[in-house]
């Protein structure tokens, strides 16, 4: 993805690609912590208006308030969009997508009220938070996880396989044995009660009433105890293996992208982009 400034040489469009695009500045730095300020104090506007004797009282400042921050967004985002050379790549890439739709509901709410409460997706934006606080190291140990789920993915669909028929089994014996007198009304909501027996959730809105429904629930609670553990057994055994490439935690690298190229990963101690050779 091409997200390079539109120029390169000395000048305004960079000096505010680097201040806007890029953390490892002090005017960057403080651009996105000042941005993760308004996100958060964005979404807590949101929260507030939900509340019906907050809205009640003092809806008209919040309203104020939250066109306030998406005004804030817009120019945020017209601003990426002026700065880099293609700007449909960035409004195509993730976070171009989020900082959209931070922006649509409000204006989504002209037409619909209610939708102006998925302003809360804003806090999607807090992602950045990586980038800003040089957490990238914990993306590689992040990945190492994601690693292992996908190595156990087959052995969690053949358990959750398992699990799934049992609940039907259980469900369909339940709606023959308590009957739609005691609230097992048809085979769905008893295959319901079983899953909500199962993961001992237990929500109590159904339950069994004769002796052998109580003696086949507390069988199926049992088992869920025990259930409940072979994903995380599966899981945890695939981490403790050996450690490879393909599931090495991923080392540091530096945060800054090439002013160039754009590309990252490069190694603490490199002085030369990877890519293009020009220097980061």
């Amino acid at each position: 993805m091409d997200l390079q400034p539109r120029s390169t040489a000395p000048g305004w469009q960079h000096t505010a690609y680097r201040i806007i695009f890029e953390s490892d500045t002090r005017a960057g730095r403080a651009f996105d912590i000042a941005l993760l300020v308004a996100i958060v104090l964005s979404v807590l506007t949101v929260m507030l208006d939900s509340v019906e004797h907050i809205r009640l009282e003092f809806g008209g400042y919040l309203r104020g308030l939250e066109w306030f921050f998406t005004g804030l967004f817009l120019l945020e985002y017209l601003a990426r969009l002026l700065v880099v050379r293609r700007p449909l790549a960035y409004a195509l890439s993730l976070l171009g997508i989020i900082d959209f739709l931070s922006i649509m509901p409000t204006l989504a709410a002209l037409l619909v009220a209610s939708s102006r409460y998925l302003l809360a997706i804003r806090t999607l934006r807090l992602l950045r938070v990586f980038r800003i606080f040089k957490l990238g190291r914990f993306v590689g140990e992040g990945e190492f996880i994601v690693t292992a789920l996908k190595a156990s993915r087959f052995k969690i669909l053949v358990f959750l396989s398992a699990v799934l028929l049992l609940a039907i089994a259980v469900g369909s014996l339940m709606y023959v044995v308590e009957g739609g007198h005691n609230g097992f009304t048809s085979i769905p909501k008893s295959i319901y009660w079983a899953i909500v027996t199962l993961t001992t959730v237990g929500y109590g809105d159904i339950s069994p009433h004769t002796v052998l429904g109580q003696a086949l629930a507390s069988v199926l609670m049992i088992l869920g105890y025990a259930i409940i553990a072979v994903p995380t057994g599966i899981v945890s055994a695939q981490m403790a293996l050996p450690a490879s490439p393909a599931t090495a935690p991923t080392p540091a690298f530096k945060q800054a992208a090439c002013p160039s190229c754009q590309a990252t990963g490069h190694r603490p101690e490199a002085a030369f982009c990877w890519q293009c050779g020009g220097p980061v």
